[in-house]
């Protein structure tokens, strides 16, 4: 959700694009969301395709409960999930996805809320200016010099009472932010993503091409500080197109970041944190927003985001082309310092909505499936979308879920602000409704059940073991695994399975018949299969599994 607006009077933007031409309808041959792309359904209403259906819901409570306060962005640890609003921020229970529980809420008031969690800090993001750095805080004047907003850090070791420890001003806020550790395990830098700066404004001047870089001790959270506020694109002068970014998405394991800086488009070098380098940098004159990111898992491709209309704009009406308010997929060509960023395709939902909907290409995540570039995202009143783009120049809907419009008779912000994919389940926070938890069962997305993140901020993005050999069927005698990963799926092997060191075996749905060893394996992950036979592999991960024999993994 972006905000615009001079820092006196800042206000979601609610704006329309004359459109050119009508809205192309995505074919999506073959699959499960076919035949669906032209059903709008009613207030309230439920759509969705057969292979994603909702397991729960948790309705906004207490304070958090009324039309301004919007639901934002979610972050996740263990069993628990932590869900940004407005005004402060949910803790949930999701030990039993399909009846979540609250545990705790935080009221903080301080747009927009986004959280993101490592070991035990929450770190929020305000990007209204308040009137102190308190959660008792009310709005304040951006030209005041006594003014605040930038990140709250919260103790959140006891999940039942989270304690509000450090705050640290940034100029023009915090309207996103993204964790990065640091190399030494010593501390995290947090990535502050800031914009609409304006000449009465105290702490937010122009020219803001910049962002702002704070850094986190471990061992004292309380000494946080601004260590730099590297500057993008020197020169600008502010322009509209480059006064800050968005939202900067992380892959720290290659050092690699990919920023949505509002009119760019950018791919930076981050292998010293706290100068980050860009390598690449794209426009496109078919985006007016570039909003989030989000890398494939090998590091080469990036899905870029374009909200148009700023959120609160019909943009999935029919009244915009397929390509405003859509996905843009980049795959990223070269190496080193030479590499680009080289356009291949747009992806917009292939479904009407509304003029009374807010819809346009928000906030998701990937699906970890064996062999596939697969993610899940919101498009506020839009719904779900999981999607393939392992073509990048061909990019297909493979399941969706929505709900009908909030009103037939007025405009209300709403929908799925952020909706990501985590140990098996699609989690889905909504403006209104609430928290949802969402089930999708596809034989191509099933697989993904086999990797589990003990935390995750999606914007903090994580790899996971790539399949270098996918099985599915039988293999008649044992399997010798000497190099790559082989990921079973589905399979049967008819014999003992080993695993050489440095090798990897991914086994979901699978059966072994026959014991599994493993010396110094780069993964042993055994989910939801049938071992005949023991399992001899020290760091294995074994769960949801049958095990006829001994289990030695530590």
């Amino acid at each position: 959700m972006s905000e615009s607006t001079p820092r006196g009077s800042r206000r979601l933007r609610a704006f329309s694009l004359a459109a050119a031409g009508a809205l192309l309808l995505t074919a999506v041959a073959a699959s499960p969301a076919s035949g669906a792309e032209n059903t709008i359904p009613g207030v309230d209403e439920i759509a969705s395709s057969p292979n994603l259906q909702q397991l729960a819901n948790v309705p906004k409570v207490g304070s958090f409960n009324t039309e301004a306060a919007l639901n934002s962005d979610l972050a996740f640890q263990g069993n628990y999930v932590f869900s940004g609003n407005y005004n402060g921020f949910t803790t949930l229970d999701v030990s039993n996805p399909a009846s979540p529980q609250v545990v705790s809420q935080v009221i903080c008031p301080g747009s927009q809320g986004d959280p993101s969690v490592f070991g035990d800090l929450l770190v929020f993001a305000v990007d209204s200016v308040r009137s102190d750095d308190s959660c008792n805080s009310t709005s304040g004047s951006s030209s005041q010099e006594s003014s605040w907003e930038g990140i709250r850090i919260f103790d959140i070791s006891d999940k039942a009472n989270p304690r509000y420890i450090k705050s640290v001003r940034t100029d023009c806020g915090s309207h996103t932010q993204t964790l990065v550790p640091s190399k030494d395990g010593k501390s995290v830098y947090v990535y502050i993503q800031s914009y609409s700066p304006s000449s009465t404004a105290f702490y937010c001047k122009t020219p803001h091409d910049k962002i702002s870089i704070i850094k986190v001790p471990l061992d004292d959270p309380t000494g946080a500080a601004v260590v730099a506020t590297p500057v993008l694109f020197p020169g600008t002068a502010g322009n509209t197109n480059t006064s800050g970014c968005h939202d900067i998405t992380v892959y720290p394991e290659l050092d690699l970041a990919a920023g949505a800086c509002m009119g760019d488009g950018v791919l930076m070098d981050i292998s010293d944190p706290e100068n980050p380098v860009i390598i690449s940098q794209v426009r496109d004159t078919n985006f007016a927003f570039w909003h989030s990111a989000t890398f494939n898992n090998a590091g080469t491709k990036v899905v870029f985001t374009d909200e148009l209309g700023g959120g609160s704009g019909a943009i999935c009406s029919g009244n915009h082309r397929p390509n405003q308010g859509a996905d843009a997929i980049y795959d990223i060509v070269g190496s080193g310092a030479d590499r680009e960023l080289v356009f291949r395709s747009y992806f917009k939902i292939p479904r009407l909505n509304t003029t009374r909907e807010n819809c346009v290409a928000h906030n998701g995540s990937l699906i970890p499936a064996m062999g596939r570039d697969i993610m899940v995202q919101a498009w506020y009143q839009g719904g779900v979308s999981v999607w393939d783009f392992t073509d990048s120049s061909n990019p297909v809907e493979i399941a969706f879920w929505e709900r009908g419009p909030l009103s037939d008779t007025r405009n209300i912000t709403g929908g799925a602000w952020s909706t990501y994919y985590h140990n098996g389940y699609i989690y889905s926070n909504d403006i209104q409704k609430g928290f949802d938890v969402l089930k999708l069962d596809d034989p191509r997305t099933n697989n993904a059940r086999a990797v589990a993140f003990d935390e995750l901020n999606v914007q903090t993005q994580p790899s996971y073991p790539a399949c270098t050999t996918v099985l599915t069927d039988r293999q008649n005698g044992g399997l010798d695994i000497t190099s790559g990963i082989t990921c079973l799926d589905g399979a049967t092997v008819n014999g003992a399975t080993k695993v050489a060191p440095g090798a990897g075996l991914i086994a979901f749905n699978s059966t072994l018949n026959g014991g599994v060893t493993a010396t110094d394996a780069s993964v042993v992950s055994i989910v939801e299969s049938r071992v005949n036979g023991g399992v001899d592999a020290i760091g294995a991960t074994v769960r949801d599994s049958k095990v006829n024999g001994s289990v030695r993994t530590s």
